[in-house]
């Protein structure tokens, strides 16, 4: 039976796509392609269709192992064509480093999903990416992700605590501590303190941002991309944290039989394996 973290990580991404061909654009401030670009408009189609192709693929054990590659390409393509230029342009701007943490989270969730499906596969020729090893660089970039988003809400607290719905008090208290719990979940993960409880939590939080936030904005507004755009790229990266959080032992490991590790959880993630945009953070921040 297919997990649901897989099958909402899908739908998310599916979305995605679907916006892509509705508007002919791309995802706006997430994906910032340069509107001088040639054939922008048809690249963006293309875009889309990859991404409704790819993640509805997942969704059928007989393209998993395709469609989690194709995903596994296109995200990165996202990230690194996309976000690491101003990262690197401008490395002491927040923002930057916000918008490359949460797209790095939806990488983590394809890279889990890729390294379970070519994990079965003895004569996979990217094993650097494949089974435990691809998981365990899937956690790290999960759990590095996370503490830049998490800073965002303490360097744009004003804006951030703007997006806490009206009828919630203590608006200010909830930005520090929702970016707070964004910092300790990325070091759960990282230094193996509960790590699957910390991922699970993250994907819980970011999930609540995901209703509270933004269904009230598409709601009141349903016919806005941007609305729409926020709503997906949050539900895909709480998806992804939840996808992340089952590739993860429930606490550390512990050593015995010699210094043989001993984990809590099974050994291989199912072949089936599979939503910050910190909801809050992104659009709170400057457009890049």
């Amino acid at each position: 039976m297919m997990k649901l973290d897989r099958v909402f990580f899908a739908l998310g991404l599916i979305g995605l796509g679907v916006l892509s061909l509705v508007y002919g654009d791309f995802a706006l401030q997430w994906q910032p392609v340069p509107a001088w670009l040639p054939a922008r408009t048809y690249l963006a189609y293309l875009s889309g269709a990859v991404m409704v192709a790819a993640a509805a693929g997942l969704l059928s054990r007989r393209t998993a192992v395709l469609s989690s590659a194709v995903l596994l390409a296109y995200s990165l393509l996202w990230l690194l064509l996309l976000k690491l230029p101003h990262v690197v342009m401008a490395p002491l701007a927040e923002f930057n480093w916000l918008g490359f943490g949460e797209i790095a989270v939806i990488v983590a969730g394809a890279l889990v999903l890729f390294a379970a499906e070519r994990g079965r596969r003895e004569s996979s020729s990217l094993k650097f990416a494949t089974g435990e090893r691809g998981m365990r660089i899937a956690q790290l970039l999960f759990a590095l992700a996370l503490i830049p988003i998490g800073l965002s809400h303490f360097v744009y607290v004003r804006e951030t605590a703007a997006f806490v719905p009206a009828w919630i008090p203590f608006h200010t208290d909830w930005a520090y501590l929702t970016g707070a719990a964004h910092i300790a979940a990325g070091l759960g993960v990282l230094f193996g303190v509960v790590p699957r409880l910390a991922a699970t939590l993250e994907a819980a939080m970011v999930g609540v941002f995901t209703a509270l936030v933004w269904v009230p904005l598409v709601v009141r507004t349903p016919t806005s991309q941007l609305q729409w755009t926020g709503f997906l790229i949050s539900w895909a990266i709480a998806a992804a944290a939840w996808v992340v959080a089952g590739s993860l032992p429930s606490k550390r490991p512990s050593s015995t039989n010699g210094g043989a590790a001993r984990d809590d959880s099974p050994a291989k993630v199912p072949a089936d394996a599979g939503i910050s945009n910190s909801a809050i953070g992104s659009t709170a921040t400057p457009r890049r």
